[in-house]
């Protein structure tokens, strides 16, 4: 719990150092140096030593503060304390004057010093007011033509100044049914994760999969808004330019619980992004990005296996009987559906289509692209902490290893951030503080499973009265579950999926990332390992 709270401490102290400095300018006047100084009281070394740092990568994280003892300061506020700051954030604060927090310190300072009592410091104060409900402290402060727009926006009302400014993303069910690549038979409805430029109406990415909504699904959509495409359409035969890509300042979500998961929350703020969510139950104000998910799925009944959004404009026809398209296939539909029709069209709300709005808005932002796209995606992919053990790292009763793990033994028991893939258990990322460090199983000769896989084989060895699992049980009834569903020859629907779930593990496509990105001997796009969008070869 200590080490949690001081992980807090440190990352909300980055944050406050990352939005002060995001604001200099290229080259800062000597008033503005003094006033940064001032504000974080720094020396003009360490200012510009922050600078520096902070302007290479672009990330909060580089701004951490070096870890220390335990400070007091992040404890609980004092009944007496909290009542002075209670009087002065009601009177003070939270009111059209709208004071700095380091007035607001000063105030509850004067007090406290005045009743013999420690006064809290600046950060702890700045602790404070982030437990408060920040649409309504918003609209106490500014009023709610300020707030709504962020907090309450409507598909009417809600609008994004330039490119880039509000990307709004969202899931939903595909109407069509796919069929298995090599026998043709269907497997289900996938899913489709897209996002939407709300400025431009530009489509900025999406992503496909058998899978149901997760926050690995918000993590591949995300890094394919973020990316340069050129490389991706080629890998699809697909000529048409797709120029959108760029990190977003604000994303607009809904309330499902990927959005509320702490890893997605701690990556937007790690790349400076806002995260805003929908007021629960009106999805009316997600009116952009529901628009865009109607017209794609306008485009998909069109498809041999589709279900309509209807059940009376379907009639007789068998959408699994008449199911022609696989997974790869609907993924190409859709993405000329997107760059050959949509983008062109001329959109309502614009007068003029998508692709023609963001080339004319777009040279007047400035664009941040990912230092590092396979870091960008990690940093959003789901984690869990661990103790490093004297035998490695134990995640999902699966050991994992590495010679590099050696450097971090003896660091007081440091509990270690583990991202992982759920789709591929072969390989986890430890977080340590210049990157990542790809970490496999311990025993190599183990086959790389999906944690579905690890879930259902665990379910099965509890329902035959086994408790304690071990890792040679788990890979071994994995096994044998597989076994079973290839003699079955796929005879089921459900055992289809399963197969074509297990698939991509085979050795599927990457990812193709920006052609900036590829190393200077090779001219081919950098592909990121271990996190392939879920494709078949026919």
């Amino acid at each position: 719990m200590a080490d949690q709270i001081e992980n807090e401490q440190r990352w909300w102290e980055a944050r406050q150092r990352a939005e002060i400095l995001a604001k200099l300018p290229d080259r800062p006047g000597e008033a503005q140096v003094q006033s940064v100084i001032g504000e974080l009281e720094i020396s003009r070394a360490t200012l510009f030593r922050w600078l520096k740092r902070f302007r290479q990568d672009d990330r909060t994280s580089t701004l951490l503060p070096r870890r220390r003892g335990p400070n007091a300061g992040m404890q609980p506020l004092g009944s007496a304390v909290l009542v002075i700051v209670e009087g002065h954030f009601e009177k003070l604060y939270a009111t059209r004057r709208k004071p700095t927090l380091s007035r607001f310190q000063r105030e509850v300072a004067a007090d406290c010093r005045a009743a013999g009592l420690q006064p809290p410091s600046i950060r702890r104060l700045g602790r404070w007011l982030e437990a408060k409900d920040q649409a309504d402290l918003m609209r106490r402060r500014e009023g709610a033509g300020k707030s709504e727009p962020v907090f309450l926006a409507t598909p009417g009302g809600l609008e994004a100044p330039a490119p880039l400014d509000i990307v709004q993303v969202d899931h939903t069910k595909v109407d069509v049914t796919v069929v298995d690549p090599v026998t043709r038979l269907p497997i289900g409805r996938p899913t489709l994760t897209l996002a939407i430029d709300v400025n431009t109406r530009m489509a900025m990415g999406f992503y496909l999969s058998l899978e149901g909504p997760s926050l690995t699904a918000v993590a591949l959509c995300l890094t394919h808004c973020v990316i340069d495409k050129t490389a991706w359409l080629a890998a699809r035969g697909i000529a048409v330019d797709w120029p959108s890509h760029g990190i977003p300042r604000i994303i607009h979500v809904d309330n499902g619980a990927e959005f509320h998961a702490r890893a997605f929350e701690r990556a937007c703020a790690e790349h400076r992004i806002d995260l805003v969510y929908r007021p629960p139950g009106t999805p009316r104000f997600g009116g952009h990005i529901e628009r865009l998910i109607g017209t794609m799925m306008g485009a998909v009944h069109l498809i041999p296996g589709s279900h309509f959004s209807n059940i009376r404009d379907r009639g007789d026809l068998d959408p699994e009987a008449e199911a022609v398209m696989t997974l790869r296939e609907l993924e190409t539909y859709l993405a000329l559906e997107i760059v050959g029709a949509y983008h062109a069209r001329i959109h309502k709300a614009l007068d003029l289509p998508p692709v023609a709005a963001w080339n004319a808005r777009i040279a007047d932002v400035s664009v941040r692209k990912p230092s590092d796209p396979q870091r960008f995606l990690i940093d959003f992919l789901p984690y869990e902490e661990r103790t490093l053990q004297r035998d490695g790292l134990h995640l999902f009763h699966i050991r994992y290893w590495s010679d590099e793990l050696r450097w971090l033994m003896g660091r007081d028991r440091q509990r270690l951030t583990i991202k992982y893939d759920p789709r591929d258990l072969s390989c986890v990322f430890v977080a340590t503080g210049e990157g990542y460090l790809e970490v496999r199983p311990a025993d190599r000769t183990r086959p790389s499973i999906a944690m579905w896989e690890q879930r259902a084989a665990r379910r099965a060895l509890r329902a035959e009265g086994r408790k304690a699992l071990d890792e040679e049980l788990i890979f071994s009834t994995i096994l044998a579950q597989r076994a079973l569903v290839d003699e079955a020859t796929r005879a089921t629907r459900a055992m289809r999926r399963e197969s074509a779930r297990r698939e991509h593990l085979g050795g599927g496509k990457m990812i193709d990332l920006t052609p900036e990105t590829a190393s200077a001997e090779d001219d081919k796009p950098l592909q990121l390992p271990y996190f392939a969008v879920e494709e078949w070869d026919d």
